[in-house]
């Protein structure tokens, strides 16, 4: 299934310590083009552990237009999958999160 940039997506997020993996909920970073071009799509982890702080992290705040039930945040913590294993839509961040986002991950990867 192919998904939009900033949608919110339930997907098996892999654990960067081994090959096993959970449901997880995670934002599309990637936009449509390359979802559909390449059969992937590049992800960012979404995490309710807001207290194990990262650099660049950035909480939602619009929990109910993202499909959330619980504070969270976006982790620059970034994946690959293919588009067969995106399980569903549950949301999409609303304008003012995208724009942090989008902003945050800029910084991360020194982007102007």
């Amino acid at each position: 299934m192919i998904f939009d940039q900033f949608d919110v997506v339930v997907v098996p997020f892999p654990f960067s310590d081994g090959p096993k993996s959970k449901r997880r909920k995670a934002l599309v970073i990637s936009n449509q083009k390359f979802n559909k071009a390449n059969k992937n799509t590049i992800l960012l982890m979404i995490t309710s552990a807001v207290k194990s702080h990262w650099t660049f992290d950035v909480s939602i705040k619009n929990l109910d237009q993202a499909g959330l039930s619980k504070k969270c945040v976006v982790r620059m913590k970034s994946f690959t999958l293919d588009n067969a294993l995106l399980l569903e839509r549950c949301g999409r961040l609303s304008s003012n999160d995208a724009s942090n986002v989008l902003k945050s991950w800029k910084q991360t990867c020194s982007i102007a």
